[in-house]
C-alpha cells in the first residue's frame, strides 16, 4: 500500500513536470520545471520500488542509483542553463510580451487584453 502511494506520487510529479515543460514560455523556466521535478519524481518512484522489494540487494542498488541521480541531474541542469547563458540566450521577461504586442508594461501587468 505504501509503495503504491509513493509510485503514484512520483508518476504524478513527473506528469506535472512534463506539463510545466510544455506550458512555460522560455528555456530557463522550462529547465526549472524539468530540473526540479525529475529529481523528486525519480526519488519518490525509487522509494516506492524500495518498499516493493523490501530489504534486498535490489533496494541497495536503487538507493545507489538515486544517490547518483541526486548529484548528476541538478549538475546537468545547471551546466545546460549556464551554457545557454554563456551563448547569449536571454531570459523571458514581461517586457518581451509588452514589446511584441505594442502595449506598455503597465497594461500587460494589469491584465489588459492584448490585440
Amino acid at each position: 500500500m505504501l509503495s503504491a502511494v509513493f509510485l503514484i506520487m512520483g508518476c504524478t510529479l513527473g506528469i506535472i513536470g512534463a506539463v510545466g515543460v510544455l506550458r512555460f514560455p522560455d528555456f530557463y523556466s522550462r529547465m526549472h520545471a524539468s530540473g526540479i521535478t525529475d529529481t523528486m519524481s525519480a526519488g519518490l518512484f525509487m522509494i516506492g520500488l524500495m518498499f516493493q522489494f523490501g530489504l534486498t540487494l535490489a533496494s541497495v542498488k536503487l538507493l545507489l542509483i538515486f544517490l547518483f541521480m541526486l548529484f548528476t541531474a541538478p549538475t546537468g541542469t545547471h551546466a545546460l542553463a549556464r551554457t545557454a547563458q554563456l551563448n547569449g540566450l536571454e531570459p523571458w521577461t514581461i517586457d518581451d510580451d509588452a514589446q511584441s504586442s505594442g502595449q506598455s508594461v503597465q497594461q500587460v501587468s494589469k491584465g489588459a487584453p492584448q490585440s
